[in-house]
């Protein structure tokens, strides 16, 4: 059931965003992983956003074009205009910027098994729940990573494209002129399905997958780098890459990630060893095991933390997660082998090293 735009902002001005006790979100109204997840900030008034991603089955036809958005003072989830076209999407990413949300790329599939890399961006205006269309996407791409610079300028970091290989492309859409532009290209491996944040004029991405060339089972393969790049502040095209050193844990596919400029720390939690098709099964056959560790990368000391090395009931096959005062907000994903509609909030506390 739909409810009235207004309501978004008819919330009490005194009050703050997540009390002292911890907060308590309804689940999804619907099952759904592989969904794409981006906060909204207005006014005073703070939300989650979900599109589209997949149902239980896992099949073509359990792909949605669903929109939902949480108010974090209620804890509670409406529905709202779906995703414009005539097919739901997975591995898309979200981000907002300049009063709107911005939904890039991901890929339809059909009923023959195949998939379709897409070059949409929809641009969603939560205050008047409206979609609009923006300029498509050059090197159309899905399962790539996002991030917003100085509050206009949307960066998608490498990605699998339409020419069936994954690219080092950087991308970037100027929200404000509705174009795009070609960035420093990636300095490591192309890869699909990591996972990262852009805080300030930093961007920091790890794992994905890559296809092996040494070795034709598996395909594809989890990648071990971590790259850090710097933005030129004179002109956003120009990146600096950085080669960092491994994360804590092993190398992870899908892993969610978000970024928080008062915490100077992007965090990252979840994923798997195993890379796999949007079925959940695994490029090698196997099944796969999400993992619980939640770390981070701290922009002031340039060190990767660690904040918890096993969350019980871990989750995998997400599009991102949302940084809050109170913990880390998960939207959906995949638990012990299941679909799930759960939200969870996990402590971003980092231990002592």
């Amino acid at each position: 059931m739909k409810r009235p735009v207004a309501i978004f902002f008819a919330i009490v001005l005194g009050g703050f965003l997540f009390a002292a006790a911890p907060p308590k979100f309804d689940p999804l109204p619907a099952p759904l992983t592989n969904n794409a997840v981006a906060s909204f900030r207005n006014r005073g008034t703070f939300l989650i956003f979900s599109f589209m991603g997949i149902g239980p089955k896992k099949t073509w036809d359990a792909v949605s074009n669903a929109t939902y958005f949480l108010d974090t003072d209620s804890g509670k989830w409406s529905e709202v205009r779906p995703v414009p076209g005539t097919a739901g999407r997975i591995a898309a990413v979200a981000v907002s910027a300049r009063e709107h949300v911005f939904l890039l790329g991901g890929l339809v599939l059909d009923g023959q098994g195949g998939e379709t890399t897409l070059p949409d961006v929809n641009v969603y205006e939560p205050l008047t729940d409206h979609w609009f269309r923006g300029e498509d996407i050059p090197v159309p791409v899905d399962n790539s990573m996002a991030g917003v610079y100085r509050d206009r300028w949307v960066y998608l970091v490498s990605g699998w494209s339409k020419s069936g290989q994954a690219v080092r492309n950087v991308q970037v859409y100027d929200a404000q002129k509705n174009k795009w532009a070609q960035a420093t290209p990636i300095a490591g491996t192309p890869v699909f399905g990591h996972a990262g944040a852009l805080v300030d004029d930093t961007i920091v991405y790890v794992g994905g997958a890559y296809q092996d060339p040494s070795s034709s089972k598996p395909k594809y393969v989890a990648s071990s780098e971590c790259w850090m790049g710097k933005i030129d502040h004179k002109d956003p095209t120009k990146i600096q890459w950085t080669k960092l050193p491994a994360h804590p844990g092993a190398a992870r596919y899908r892993i969610a990630a978000g970024g928080s400029e008062k915490d100077q720390r992007i965090y990252f939690y979840g994923g798997t060893t195993n890379p796999y098709n949007f079925n959940g099964t695994g490029y090698d056959g196997q099944p796969m095991e999400p993992s619980g560790a939640v770390f981070a990368f701290n922009l002031r000391t340039g060190k990767w933390e660690v904040v918890n090395d096993n969350v019980p009931n871990p989750t995998m096959d997400h599009r991102g997660l949302v940084v809050t005062s109170q913990g880390l907000v998960v939207v959906g994903g995949v638990e012990k082998g299941q679909v799930t509609a759960h939200v969870e909030i996990l402590p971003k506390q980092a231990k002592a090293q």
